[in-house]
């Protein structure tokens, strides 16, 4: 059995290899052109004998420096801080070096000229040191107008700040034949053809018997293939509307733009108080028409209480309550649903995009999901609300659920569901929940207990998809939505 059958070398292993043993080293072009093949096919075949200890291949990465446009410019006429220092003979007045220069290049130069300590501002006087040397940076644009440099002074840092220059990584390879693969070549290399598939007239005819079949390495690793899903975080959303639907509810949508009067006056969130501000709001410059049956019946909880309560006191704004916002939550969808449909039984959730001015970090963005939910009935009470909310999470797959009290506006009783992560020892809050207060049902004609919960989408796929950073759910990572599992 001659060498290279032993090797399994292909046809285009053999033309590289006898390629390099005409020259120690190689460049990608010079092998292409040796080999008589496609420098996409040469390279493949380089790599193939380099696994298989016939060749090397060795990489260097070369940094190169070029000027960019503005660059350019500036290597031809000097950096705007030279230009102005050269106009200065004496102390100036800085509106009199406005009306010389134009305004950025001026706010540009003035701002180099005294880091570089070549002037000083008193008052509106810019007054010149004395001292202009030419400068590292000035020297590197000289050169750099001769032509592209990779071996430059620290100075490039601030020209790439300025956007004069502009970093480039060039790489380049040698391809250089090893002891063993001269030896193989010495010994002799035959190229002969190939055959890559049999075809039907080659086996009724027995031509195969006598040609060479290109070998093939059962025991190579097969490309990793990635079948189309839909991604994690919207299959979990769609899992828990499938849930919500499976248990009799009605899918709802509404407006991204709310209007005060449904994001906060008709939740009985008082207009001049700080439990308004519980969610950093993105308020707009827009407002809208108001229900007029709801005016009155609102205005009247908030300042007086209704016979209820007590109510807020003060003044009820309609102004203010016409004033748009992006929702800070979707109960502004569920509670304008309800007045819409104020006949018993009424069971409907939302799953859709909330907005709040939060700062990014890993468990808080501006925009977010959130699972809304309502039932209004004859006699639900908040027993039922706690069973509803302790039957979704065991069906999402948290065996251990409880509830502890909590505070919202617009609810009383109101809890925080919480479940218990194993893998983190810990409980973990999910939401809110209670019974809306008759000071939100009754000035819009709603007469039965309505329950009512806000729960954090992205929470749980975090604690489902095991991740500890909430912006991971919308990287474009095609790595990790590759991996993940369907189901």
């Amino acid at each position: 059995m001659t060498p290279e059958k032993n090797l399994n070398l292909t046809n285009n292993e053999k033309r590289v290899l006898l390629a390099l043993s005409g020259k120690d080293r190689l460049s990608p072009e010079d092998l292409a052109q040796a080999s008589e093949l496609n420098i996409e096919a040469s390279m493949q075949s380089a790599f193939m004998l380099a696994e298989k200890g016939l060749c090397e291949i060795k990489e260097t990465i070369t940094t190169v420096y070029n000027l960019t446009k503005e660059g350019e410019l500036y290597a031809q006429i000097s950096l705007p801080e030279r230009q102005v220092m050269n106009s200065l003979k004496a102390p100036l007045l800085l509106s009199e070096l406005k009306n010389k220069f134009p305004p950025q290049m001026v706010g540009i130069a003035l701002g180099w000229l005294r880091k570089k300590n070549w002037v000083k501002i008193e008052g509106d006087r810019i007054i010149p040191s004395g001292k202009a040397e030419v400068g590292e940076d000035e020297s590197i644009l000289s050169k750099l107008k001769k032509g592209p440099l990779s071996d430059i002074g620290e100075a490039v840092r601030d020209l790439i700040k300025r956007n004069l220059v502009e970093k480039t990584e060039k790489k380049s390879r040698i391809i250089i034949i090893t002891s063993e693969g001269r030896a193989l070549t010495e010994r002799g290399l035959h190229i002969e053809e190939e055959i890559a598939q049999l075809t039907p007239s080659m086996i009724t005819s027995g031509s195969w018997k006598n040609s060479r079949i290109r070998p093939y390495d059962i025991h190579t690793p097969v490309k990793p293939i990635y079948g189309a899903k839909i991604h994690p975080y919207r299959r979990l959303i769609n899992e828990m509307r499938q849930i919500f639907l499976e248990m009799g509810f009605t899918e709802i949508k509404g407006d991204i733009v709310q209007s005060s009067f449904w994001n906060f006056d008709a939740l009985f969130q008082p207009q001049e108080h700080p439990a308004r501000e519980m969610q950093d709001t993105f308020h707009l410059a827009t407002e809208c028409d108001l229900p007029q049956e709801y005016i009155e019946p609102v205005k009247e909880m908030h300042e007086k209480g209704g016979g209820i309560s007590r109510g807020w006191g003060g003044k009820w704004s309609e102004d203010v309550a016409r004033k748009q916002v992006l929702r800070t939550h979707t109960t502004a969808v569920t509670i304008k649903y309800l007045a819409d449909h104020p006949d018993t039984p009424v069971k409907a959730f939302c799953i859709d995009r909330a907005y709040r001015r939060e700062a990014i970090d890993p468990t808080h963005t501006p925009e977010f999901e959130q699972l809304e939910g309502v039932v209004m009935d004859k006699g639900v009470s908040f027993k039922n609300l706690l069973g509803c909310l302790t039957e979704f999470y065991h069906r999402m797959g948290f065996d251990e659920v409880r509830f502890r009290p909590g505070y919202f506006p617009y609810t009383e009783p109101s809890v925080e569901p919480e479940v218990y992560i194993e893998s983190r020892g810990k409980w973990v809050e999910l939401g809110g929940a209670g019974v809306f207060r008759k000071e939100v049902t009754l000035p819009l004609d709603i007469k039965q207990p309505v329950l009512a919960w806000g729960l954090g989408v992205s929470r749980v796929a975090m604690l489902r998809l095991g991740l500890k950073d909430l912006r991971e759910l919308y990287q474009s990572d095609i790595d990790w939505l590759r991996k993940s599992t369907v189901v």
